[in-house]
């Protein structure tokens, strides 16, 4: 996946300054981001804060982790399993 050059920190920042007023036509023009990477955002960061932001990552980091580890499990049971099936 993309790496992106905004940190949730400044996407966070950048949402609450279009709640506090700010048109969003300027705010995206600014940042040279299209309209549907801001209302993307908007749709993953929307009404949180910095410390959630932070959390969520933390999570999605635990999963991905957690997520390999079955997968590197289930690979070694599926060939255990061939092994020991075959008749000798």
């Amino acid at each position: 996946m993309r790496k992106s050059k905004f940190t949730e920190e400044q996407i966070i920042k950048v949402l609450k300054e279009v709640d506090a007023g700010a048109k969003v036509q300027d705010v995206v023009r600014r940042l040279g981001i299209t309209e549907t990477t801001f209302y993307r955002w908007k749709s993953k960061y929307g009404g949180l804060e910095v410390s959630d932001a932070k959390r969520l990552r933390a999570l999605e980091d635990e999963n991905r982790k957690l997520k390999t580890l079955v997968a590197d499990l289930t690979l070694d049971k599926q060939a255990l399993q061939h092994l020991l099936g075959k008749k000798w």
